[in-house]
């Protein structure tokens, strides 16, 4: 589907240069006189890597045509790990470079989308927030019930987090999968 520049919003995926990108800003720029212009941040599919783009605003831009499948995550394997559609059953294995950083939020039946492109997955999004459990953290300190004091902590996936003094081994915590931060303690060891 062809689209104007100035349609481009955060998240779309479009065709650029022959490649598959993700948007992830986007900035209308009308500098005094001159014509308006989208400043866009895009993020190749296929390598991971980021750049810059500027667009017209009366240039034309392809939008991907997307199918997307909710998958539920099964196991992984090394560097590979396998999901199972969750209205078909069909498995599928995906390669850690799709998932990025989001394999510090795979935990065993968790449902994602996972976005296809002519029979490709090219990319996973995962809910705005999962629940994981503590493994290592420094001791809290006796009676510590603000939250603003913060400690490092070892989540069942690997992932480090800052969480309050209070968290302990064995809480299970919310965490934002959007920026990989602490919001809430869930349950209690």
């Amino acid at each position: 589907m062809i689209i104007q520049a100035t349609q481009i919003r955060v998240g779309m995926i479009i065709k650029h240069n022959s490649g598959l990108f993700r948007v992830a800003g986007v900035e209308h720029v009308t500098p005094g006189n001159w014509r308006g212009m989208v400043q866009a941040k895009l993020k190749n599919l296929a390598t991971g890597s980021g750049l810059e783009h500027r667009f017209r605003s009366e240039d034309k831009v392809e939008r991907a045509e997307l199918d997307e499948h909710e998958m539920e995550f099964l196991y992984a394997s090394g560097d590979e790990h396998t999901f199972m559609n969750s209205k078909t059953f069909e498995q599928i294995t995906l390669p850690k470079e799709i998932l990025g950083d989001g394999i510090f939020y795979l935990i065993p039946n968790l449902k994602v989308m996972v976005e296809f492109h002519e029979g490709n997955a090219v990319s996973v999004e995962f809910p705005i927030t999962v629940d994981l459990a503590v493994t290592e953290t420094e001791p809290g300190l006796k009676g510590a019930t603000i939250t603003n004091v913060m400690k490092a902590a070892v989540l069942e996936t690997g992932l480090k987090v800052q969480v309050p003094q209070f968290i302990g081994a064995g809480d299970v915590v919310r965490v934002d999968t959007r920026d990989g931060h602490y919001i809430e303690r869930v349950r209690s060891a």
